[in-house]
């Protein structure tokens, strides 16, 4: 279900790829060991990222956190783990058996497919082999990323419609809905990075940001950022699973191990968009743009950038988590279509623009004033809009109306006060109300 746009295979088709040969050139011991450290480095950095959220989120809460397993509570996600797997599997009567099954393995899987093609670092040598730090590479990389993405959401409708259930059905869908809004304003920031860098191929975008990293494309970066969070399904986007609507949304029926991949597979996905967004936007395994990091480019330094660009994504995924309520659903679907895709197509348009002009002319003085002249006119527009003047007086108009509306407490007839014979007889002691007085419950105090 991936609906990134059909023109980005001919852009790799008629862009300079680096050569992409020596990704079949290492032994097949070399290969397997490389798959097995990505897999181990997504397991590991799941466990550190779960903890990581619990303590992160309880000292922006002012509370301890978890402090009990391990050195200072940092093996209370292997212990979480443990207690999943040793937890009762449970499979509902009205489910369909084999697809409830399969549903969490089709979530957990295109998880680990998509890391493949990240890179982790220049050419190293392994036990004498020469070798770059990434499994594989492609001439259409980042497709690859948002085929194996798109792919994981089939896990979540799977796993709703074959509980059997009403919620779970709902966040199916709502998950379904999700993806394909915000997977084409995630495709359209790519198609900026595309263009600037002339290339589709992971390793290329990375060796194009040697000298300056892509983050000046700012307007991609942050649809990017924002589409990233509502593609892994994270607060303030996690409309498939609100408890407070669905109960679990479309995990509700599941336990034991099943749930356990389906929290795998959260995790990972969280990981995977960082490293994409480091990869694209941050210069992937490449320092700081600084002089006297420079020089840090070689060897498995660039080993330690990229995990520190990686964690920084990791951080504001969990500080939004602390920060921000759920959205509305009718709230989150407007956002992704009336706002991130049309922003994403200006932006691209005006980068496909910028890059004809600046490979094509030469006299740019008179692109210059026309540019000048256009956007003063549409400042002025904005700044004397009659409609956004009659705009903002309705809205106050509305407003004024909604509170003269609202109800009051003075307009509650409150019941009349008590007869002087129905009144009870004044009770005995100093802290009783007199006989003159009675209270009415609610309302202003009625003397007699």
């Amino acid at each position: 279900m991936s609906y990134a746009p059909s023109f980005a295979p001919a852009l790799a088709a008629s862009a300079g790829d680096p050569d992409l040969s020596v990704f079949g050139d290492d032994p097949f011991w070399l290969i397997l060991l490389k798959a097995v450290a990505v897999f181990a480095f997504l397991l590991l950095t799941t466990l550190f990222a779960i903890v990581f959220e619990r303590k992160v989120v309880a000292r922006m809460q002012q509370r301890v956190g978890p402090n009990r397993h391990g050195p200072k509570g940092w093996l209370q996600s292997l212990a979480d783990g443990v207690k999943l797997m040793l937890k009762e599997d449970i499979i509902p009567v009205l489910a369909d058996r084999p697809v409830f099954i399969l549903a969490p393995i089709v979530s957990a899987i295109p998880a680990f497919l998509a890391f493949a093609v990240i890179p982790f670092g220049p050419e190293v040598s392994i036990f004498g082999e020469h070798t770059t730090l990434q499994l594989a590479d492609l001439p259409v990389s980042v497709l690859f990323v948002l085929a194996a993405s798109s792919l994981g959401v089939y896990g979540l409708i799977l796993s709703g419609w074959a509980s059997g259930s009403t919620y779970p059905l709902l966040g199916s869908l709502r998950s379904a809905a999700q993806i394909i809004s915000y997977e084409v304003a995630m495709g359209l920031s790519f198609v900026a990075v595309f263009l600037n860098s002339g290339t589709l191929s992971t390793s290329g975008i990375v060796e194009g940001q040697s000298h300056w990293w892509n983050i000046v494309l700012v307007p991609s970066f942050i649809i990017y950022c924002i589409a990233m969070v509502g593609e892994t399904n994270r607060t303030p986007f996690d409309l498939p699973e609100a408890e407070g609507e669905l109960v679990g949304g479309f995990h509700t029926e599941y336990s034991s191990i099943k749930f356990a991949f389906f929290f795998l597979a959260e995790y990972i996905n969280t990981v995977t968009v960082s490293a994409v967004a480091t990869t694209l936007f941050l210069g992937g395994w490449q320092p700081p743009p600084i002089p006297f990091l420079s020089h840090f480019d070689t060897g498995w330094f660039p080993v330690i950038w990229f995990v520190l660009k990686l964690l920084v994504f990791l951080f504001v995924f969990i500080w939004l988590r602390g920060t921000l309520p759920r959205l509305r659903y009718d709230q989150f679907m407007a956002f992704g279509w009336k706002v991130l895709i049309p922003v994403g197509l200006v932006w691209l348009l005006a980068v496909a623009t910028f890059k004809v002009y600046r490979e094509n002319v030469t006299d740019r003085t008179p692109w210059l004033i026309g540019f000048g002249i256009a956007t003063g006119i549409l400042l002025i527009i904005t700044i004397i809009d009659p409609g956004a003047r009659r705009h903002q007086e309705r809205l106050e108009a509305a407003e004024r109306e909604r509170i003269s509306n609202a109800p009051s407490l003075d307009r509650i007839p409150w019941p009349p006060p008590a007869s002087a014979a129905n009144r009870p007889s004044p009770a005995t002691g100093p802290n009783r109300p007199s006989s003159a007085t009675v209270i009415v419950a609610g309302g202003p105090r009625q003397e007699s």
